[in-house]
């Protein structure tokens, strides 16, 4: 019957992200299975867990939307998500999930948690951040860039970050019975794995440059035509940042936390 139940919530809330134009259709089919492996290990605690991440997120995404229009055109995506979206934010939680189902290893619920606070940490960071109004730094050129661009920070957005990570941190403490300590490396791998996504983002992350109007953009088209790639790795797009920050972020904690607490 718990099942049945929770197989209703994730449609509606499926649902309601594609009716509201948070996902597409492939991305809602995606966040149907990142909740159906959530719950399967995880139960409520890790669909809401889940859920906080998905909710808070799009509300930022969709906070103030006017004003990030010129942002957009630097990104490879919309605030809309689709399945490769989904997958680079919750593929990897899920995965965790589904192991704790089968192996029962409390590290992997720790995994979790580090997983979805810094899919938080950094989605926060970048939604928040490009409504401040000073100018970001590069962490590759140390200079003033224009918003949006990848591998940049402000101090709004870093503010947003550390609040991003706490936030499931403090939420990871009371669903999953959580230490103080564990909770704090929670948090403090989340908002690391948001740091990991800057600097890969700003050093390896592909940037391309439209010949039609000179715009550095994560776009492989814009303008109506190809752009032409300035630096980076091809296959190192925002999605794959996103996936291997957090994985490595996720790792790290995991070896720590053994270390420290021998689980």
């Amino acid at each position: 019957m718990n099942s049945f139940f929770y197989f209703i919530i994730i449609i509606i809330a499926v649902f309601f992200g594609y009716v509201g134009r948070f996902l597409t259709l492939s991305g809602s089919i995606a966040a149907a299975f990142v909740g159906i492996l959530t719950v399967l290990g995880l139960h409520i605690e890790g669909l809401f867990l889940l859920g906080l991440f998905f909710a808070t997120s799009s509300y930022w995404s969709k906070y103030k939307k006017d004003q990030k229009d010129q942002v957009e055109e630097r990104l490879a995506k919309g605030s809309r998500r689709d399945w490769l979206q989904v997958i680079a934010n919750g593929g990897c939680a899920a995965l965790t999930s589904l192991l704790y189902y089968i192996t029962g290893e409390p590290l992997y619920v720790i995994a979790f948690c580090i997983l979805i606070a810094t899919s938080n940490s950094d989605t926060w960071a970048s939604e928040i951040g490009t409504l401040s109004k000073k100018l970001p730094l590069s962490v590759r050129s140390f200079q003033l860039v224009p918003k949006g661009t990848s591998g940049a920070i402000s101090a709004l957005g870093t503010l947003a970050g550390i609040a991003g990570s706490a936030l499931i941190a403090i939420a990871s403490l009371f669903l999953f019975a959580f230490s103080i300590e564990i909770a704090f490396l929670v948090f403090l791998f989340g908002f690391f794995g948001n740091l990991l996504d800057t600097g890969l983002g700003a050093l390896f992350q592909a940037t391309y440059r439209c010949n039609h109007c000179s715009l550095e953009t994560e776009k492989t088209y814009h303008c109506g035509q190809r752009t032409e790639k300035i630096r980076g790795f091809s296959l190192l797009n925002n999605d794959v940042v996103n996936l291997l920050s957090s994985l490595l972020a996720a790792l790290l904690g995991c070896i720590v936390i053994n270390e420290l607490y021998y689980f």
